[in-house]
């Protein structure tokens, strides 16, 4: 993940004293709870841990459990660690590509989903899964989900959610409480005496489940003794009751009206490695009427998802990795404001994929080009912090990899994406630049930055124009298959908004022919006298394109010829940086493009 980052803003975060000892102002045993701070819950770390990793991880989930964002200071509050050494932690993540700063605030970067999605892609279930659970969500008009063990909670990772005005906020990578859940019910069912008792445990140091944001905390009530004696029994009894039936309903556990129903899903072996839930509201079932509607079409899906896991897992190809001369070469720019050590024990992380799932050591160290020494170090800290288990020779990640900050970038929009490139981008050649979907035979903005000039291009989030005289609508015409294209334009009014707007239709399907194969459009006073305006797509994953990015300016201020030659290397650069976020965010994960 470290190989091609974009740079750093290295005006903040590098005040640290260049002489100070990285490992030497925390002892190692310390990791980020819940809610940020640090715990020495896990005991010593071995001694051949990396600290700056211990320390970098903290980091990583007190953002997380800020929802994505928060000051530096405030970081440094919140893990106990220097600000200092929280300075080098941020600008080194900030050059991975994984945060932002700005100012003296941190914000979690879709670059840094990487981690989650080598766990999710290893897991072998959202990427294979995940489609047969949209089509159910679909088929039943209800949010379906995707949930596996994580000690005695339950972690999502794969929400396909309804909008509704009251719709499932739950996130890829949120953390429940196993008893507050139908899907914990089907899990523990096959815990065993020992993991009953951890969950005793956990349940007597936490009644109101404060270690738990993804959910409302509990009452004061249920603090007391005789409470948590009935919650535990209760828990048992359909812990057990799920595993005589072999499904769990939740009613009305998490928050008052919320039900669902789910099911396991097994593997060949018949070990449980997901459970299928589909979440409703008391306002649309009951909790019987949901097991007597929905169960039919549940159970029909859980035996798809099954068939599918028959299927071996195919390797993706890694590129190769150039961490080791990115990584010197970040040292040898930003000196002791980079921590290569963290840097490089990120990456191991980034070793495992689909196909992947359980890697030796020399395997981890020959996907990420490191040494096995540093791998081994590494992969022996994040053991300690519970990211990777190690079974006989081969390693394998846990769903704790999704503490480090994927819940709140799992929910990230395009524009959110989007945003911070439009900024650089407008930095670069200093107009507004937008971005903007398509809406009928109209394009929509969705985000827009704007430049300081006493005349410029005033356009709001929101705001439609008619796509046809428009860089950004040509965009996105031309990227419509031929037949949809022509019956859109079929039905929208081509009327002359300047004396240069063309509408003849066969002059219109020549210039659209033009923009699919420039893959640009560029626009001069057609809809507005002095408006020039500059337009590339926007692609998925898949190729399509979903979205486009203009640069507006008036015409006095360049050239046709510099506007093509100044203007469009910076727009496609920024555009490739957006798709790129993009696609990493969107590998596992929805991702609403308004």
């Amino acid at each position: 993940m470290a190989v091609t980052p974009p740079p750093a803003d290295r005006s903040i975060g590098l005040r640290a004293d260049r002489s100070l000892d990285l490992t030497a102002d925390r002892p190692l045993g310390l990791t980020a709870d819940p809610s940020g701070g640090l715990t020495a819950a896990q005991g010593e770390p071995p001694s051949e841990a990396v600290g700056p990793l211990l320390r970098g991880v903290a980091v990583l989930r007190a953002l997380g459990a800020a929802d994505g964002r928060r000051p530096v200071g405030d970081l440094a509050r919140a893990t106990g660690l220097a600000r200092s050494t929280v300075d080098r932690v941020t600008a080194t993540l900030a050059r991975m590509g994984c945060v932002r700063l700005d100012a003296h605030t941190a914000t979690l970067a879709p670059r840094l989903m990487e981690l989650g999605n080598a766990f999710l892609a290893a897991l072998h279930v959202p990427g294979p899964l995940g489609p047969l659970a949209e089509r159910l969500a679909d088929e039943l008009d209800e949010s379906v989900s995707l949930a596996v063990p994580d000690g005695d909670g339950i972690r999502f990772v794969h929400q396909s959610t309804r909008r509704r005005a009251m719709s499932l906020s739950f996130r890829i990578g949120d953390l429940l409480p196993a008893e507050r859940t139908a899907p914990g019910a089907l899990f523990a069912a096959e815990w065993t005496e020992e993991q009953w008792a951890r969950w005793r445990e956990r349940r007597t140091a936490d009644p109101l489940d404060r270690g738990f944001p993804a959910v409302p905390e509990r009452p004061e009530s249920a603090a007391d003794g005789a409470q948590l004696a009935s919650v535990s029994k209760e828990f048992e009894e359909r812990a057990a009751e799920a595993g005589d039936a072999g499904l769990a309903v939740d009613d009305q556990l998490i928050e008052p009206g919320l039900i669902a129903l789910a099911l396991p899903v097994r593997d060949p072996r018949g070990r449980t490695v997901c459970a299928l839930s589909v979440v409703s509201h008391t306002s649309r079932h009951s909790a019987a009427a949901l097991r007597r509607s929905l169960l039919p079409g549940a159970r029909r899906t859980v035996a798809a998802m099954e068939r599918l896991l028959r299927e071996p897992a195919t390797p993706r190809p890694r590129p190769e990795s150039g961490l080791a001369d990115w990584t010197t070469a970040s040292k040898q720019e930003l000196g002791s404001g980079f921590v290569e050590s963290l840097a490089r024990g990120l990456t191991v992380l980034t070793a495992f994929d689909e196909g992947r799932d359980a890697l030796s050591l020399s395997a981890v160290a020959e996907a990420t080009g490191l040494a096995r020494a540093t791998a081994r170090r590494a992969l022996l800290t994040y053991k300690h912090l519970g990211l990777v288990q190690r079974d006989d020779r081969a390693f394998r990640l846990t769903p704790r990899v999704l503490d480090l900050g994927h819940a709140p970038l799992s929910r990230s929009t395009l524009p959110d994406i989007a945003s911070p490139h439009l900024a650089t981008l407008v930095r670069a050649v200093h107009d507004s630049a937008s971005l903007a979907v398509l809406d009928g035979d109209a394009v929509r903005y969705t985000a827009r930055v704007a430049t300081s000039r006493i005349m410029s291009v005033h356009i709001t989030i929101g705001s439609r124009l008619p796509a046809y005289p428009t860089s950004l609508g040509r965009v996105l015409l031309a990227g419509l298959p031929e037949a949809e294209r022509a019956a859109l334009l079929d039905g929208a009014e081509l009327r002359a908004l300047t004396p240069h707007t063309v509408t003849e239709r066969a002059a219109l399907d020549a210039l659209l022919s033009e923009v699919s194969v420039a893959q640009h459009a560029l626009v001069d006073e057609e809809l507005e006298e002095g408006l020039r305006s500059l337009a590339v797509p926007v692609r998925d994953a898949s190729g399509r394109v979903v979205a486009a990015v203009n640069v507006a300016m008036h015409s006095s201020r360049r050239t046709v010829a510099e506007v093509r030659g100044e203007v469009l290397p910076a727009l496609r650069a920024a555009v490739s940086r957006i798709e790129a976020d993009l696609h990493i965010a969107g590998r596992f994960s929805q991702i609403p493009l308004t």
